[in-house]
């Protein structure tokens, strides 16, 4: 107990190290935008091309069953490390447009054997209190995505600090790659799947409570990354409304993001009084009221209010992450449990790109952030879909 005690903070932090990768693009967003002078409409487009490579390798791990025949720990390595070398492709000079979302591309496709084995890594450690543990571990992811922000508000010179974000970013992932590798060995609770291709990733779906599971995780998906892809221009368009306010839109971005990781956790704790649908659907249903509440808070020239709003979803956006994942691994069968969360997180990716370019094309019509209200469609499917089909309690 003691040895499985001390191996979840080395995933959890070696998963924090390597999810920086999801969003470094966009901590530098602005920095890109004008070093490559592209149109603001790339914003969208590279946010979506991680998404797209991270689904593009889902595919492949889950046609392959990649995380259940071969030991986690390696393939988490191998992906760290071609994910850091793939983001440091950001720094070249004659990088153009499609260049940039080719690196973003293939930075998204190693994250598919970082995000989902760590999970599968996790559930192979822990058997009770697994909503817990996820909790960590998808806070952990959290805090990653939201550091980028952090480093670029501290960065110190003209010159450097877009590029030293990358480069720190993609340091740490290597270490977070080192730390699996050497330090996390096969889980107690690993079954090994068979050793060649397998199709019957093709039926996860006829369990209804794993179905039900699913639907939710993709209801919340809708409205999870397209938040956070926007939360910058949320606080930039607000300056421009109230001219008289001036946030750190760096430093502001990493709170309202990073929340979101205490959130995680205490959601893991609460979910063991509750259950994890009940945890789950509670947050699912206070994020989609701050969907709909958003336009009115943007409205009001608050900017405290504002702030204080924005962290709350924050908190609540992602908070049921980790309880979905715990009900998708729960009611998978143990033999394809891994390739079943793949599955499950290749389609959820499909779904953020549908919403982030949805989002991104409205806005450009009526040009106004307004559309964000939209956001609340995810929530509502995802209550839909667990009020219909009761889970499995976890």
């Amino acid at each position: 107990m003691n040895k499985t005690r001390q191996i979840l903070p080395i995933i959890v932090f070696a998963q924090f190290c390597c999810t920086s990768l999801w969003f470094a693009g966009n901590g530098v967003m602005s920095d890109l935008l004008k070093t490559f002078n592209l149109e603001l409409t790339a914003l969208g487009h590279l946010t979506a091309a991680v998404q797209l490579g991270f689904i593009g390798g889902t595919l492949v791990f889950a046609f392959l069953n990649l995380a259940d025949r071969f030991q986690p720990s390696k393939l988490f390595f191998v992906c760290a490390l071609l994910g850091a070398i793939f983001n440091l492709g950001i720094l070249l000079e004659q990088n153009s447009l499609n260049s940039l979302l080719l690196w973003r591309f293939l930075t998204g496709f190693s994250l598919a054997g970082i995000y989902p084995v760590g999970m599968k890594i996790a559930a192979d450690y822990f058997k009770e209190g697994l909503g817990k543990s996820l909790g960590y571990l998808v806070g952990a992811l959290v805090l990653g995505t939201a550091f980028p922000h952090l480093l670029k508000t501290f960065s110190g010179s003209e010159d450097l600090p877009w590029k030293l974000v990358i480069i720190t970013t993609s340091v740490i992932a290597i270490l977070g790659g080192f730390l699996i590798l050497f330090l996390v060995p096969e889980g107690p609770y690993r079954k090994a799947g068979a050793g060649k291709v397998s199709f019957r990733i093709f039926g996860i779906f006829r369990n209804s409570r794993f179905r039900a599971a699913a639907y939710g995780y993709f209801g919340h998906m809708w409205e999870l990354y397209t938040f956070w892809a926007f939360v910058p221009l949320i606080l930039s368009s607000y300056n421009m409304l109230h001219p008289a306010t001036e946030y750190n839109i760096p430093l502001i971005s990493f709170l309202i993001i990073g929340s979101g990781g205490i959130a995680c956790i205490a959601g893991g704790y609460i979910s063991e009084r509750i259950g994890s649908e009940k945890t789950a659907a509670t947050a699912l249903f206070l994020s989609g009221c701050c969907c709909l509440l958003f336009p009115l808070i943007f409205i009001l020239d608050a900017p405290a209010l504002l702030i204080s709003f924005l962290i709350f979803w924050g908190l609540t956006v992602v908070a049921d992450s980790p309880l979905f994942s715990t009900l998708i691994a729960q009611n998978a069968n143990p033999e394809i449990r891994g390739t079943a969360l793949t599955i499950v997180n290749s389609i959820g990716f499909v779904i953020t790109i549908v919403s982030i370019q949805f989002i991104n094309f409205l806005m450009l019509q009526f040009e106004t952030i307004y559309m964000l209200a939209l956001l609340a469609a995810g929530p509502a499917f995802g209550l839909w879909s667990l009020f219909r089909k009761k889970v499995r309690k976890g």
